[in-house]
């Protein structure tokens, strides 16, 4: 018989990775990197150049390789593609012992 368990919404919590809210936010950033250049039909040297990296670093976002970005990184690269980064802080809610992060992608 196979154990089924739950998983949590944010799959880093699952993998006990640390700061999994931060790994989460950084994912969705780089998600929309992702769906922007796809929709632009950019080859990822096309995209590097606009977002003056280097190709092996696009190829390092795209495939969701994120050690070397930092969320401000990431925020920047969307701003280098004419998208906008707007940033809300708020009281947390309900009982978590702590506030998180979230990215809505629009």
């Amino acid at each position: 018989m196979i154990d089924i368990i739950k998983a949590d919404d944010n799959i880093f919590n699952d993998l006990q990775v640390s700061e999994p809210e931060e790994a989460l936010a950084k994912a969705a950033l780089a998600r929309k990197i992702h769906k922007i250049i796809t929709l632009r039909k950019l080859t990822q040297v096309e995209a590097a150049a606009i977002l003056n990296i280097k190709q092996p670093d696009v190829s390092d976002l795209i495939r969701g390789r994120l050690h070397k970005f930092s969320m401000d990184r990431l925020m920047h690269l969307l701003n280098l593609l004419d998208w906008d980064v707007e940033i809300v802080v708020r009281k947390k809610r309900g009982k978590s012992r702590r506030g998180i992060t979230h990215v809505i992608a629009a």
